[in-house]
């Protein structure tokens, strides 16, 4: 057992593959690992190591996929005037602003939980916002946020050791207790490949649409707040000595890894 190194292991987990021996240290190491459990069905696997299992995986996957797209094409919405002509507009806007807006088919969860809105005559953004802190395993939503609204001023209100909110300041402690400088905001690139994970990191003194110009948007912007000293696994595009610093190159892979998330959700 790798949680309490003492019994014989019994199980094995699908998602993380740890051995453990009973109930209680399934629950712990989950706990301990922020483990779900469940496996992870656009998991990278080598050649050497697909077996016929994993093409049946694969396979069964895909048919998943064509299902819950067909269903997608048949929702009513899908077929509105009026809601195609909101997308295109929203997708043009974002456009004339250098950011490539993706929107996603009817059914899909982040289709359906996305708000954001353009306001013609202020002519500005108001965007649908998740942050993310994975040192405390927690997510926040925030919508209406207007565009020139700075990082720094959008992210006051959780990790200041002033102006935080009480409630999220205590769940925060380890961000509002770190120094200012090694905060990092960091931002996934779309449409890589799985196994090529990379994040852009953003200006926290410039706004939220500079942030984005030159970007892929999928629905709306999902940003991760993590700190210099703790991050791991997260490789910052144009530091890691092999690839440039801009994201052009990003646009090869078929689908991202946020989209296989949707479908998994859908």
């Amino acid at each position: 057992c790798e949680t309490c190194s003492k019994e014989e292991a019994k199980y094995r987990c699908p998602r993380c593959m740890k051995y453990s021996c009973s109930l209680l240290c399934v629950k712990k190491h989950k706990l301990a690992l922020s483990c779900n459990g469940v496996r992870d069905k656009t998991a990278f696997i080598s050649v050497n190591e697909f077996t016929d299992l994993n093409l049946l995986s694969d396979y069964r996957f895909l048919e998943d996929v064509g299902r819950t797209a067909d269903a997608a094409a048949r929702h009513p919405t899908m077929h509105s005037p009026t809601t195609k002509k909101l997308l295109y507009c929203l997708r043009n806007r974002a456009r004339k602003c250098n950011i490539d807006l993706r929107t996603l088919p009817v059914g899909f969860t982040k289709r359906r939980e996305n708000t954001t809105t353009f306001n013609c005559m202020e002519k500005k953004f108001y965007w649908h916002l998740k942050l993310l802190f994975p040192h405390c395993h927690a997510e926040y939503t925030l919508k209406g946020v207007p565009d020139d609204k700075t990082l720094a001023d959008i992210l006051k209100p959780y990790i200041d050791p002033v102006e935080s909110d009480p409630v999220f300041c205590q769940r925060l402690r380890i961000y509002t207790m770190s120094p200012q400088s090694d905060v990092q905001i960091l931002m996934k690139i779309e449409n890589r490949k799985q196994n090529s994970i990379r994040y852009n990191e953003l200006d926290a003194s410039r706004s939220l649409l500079d942030n984005l110009k030159g970007k892929i948007i999928i629905e709306y912007p999902t940003l991760f707040v993590v700190l210099k000293t703790l991050k791991k696994d997260m490789v910052i595009l144009g530091q890691d000595g092999n690839e440039p610093a801009d994201n052009s190159d990003s646009e090869s892979s078929s689908l991202s890894s946020v989209e296989e998330g949707e479908i998994r959700d859908s």
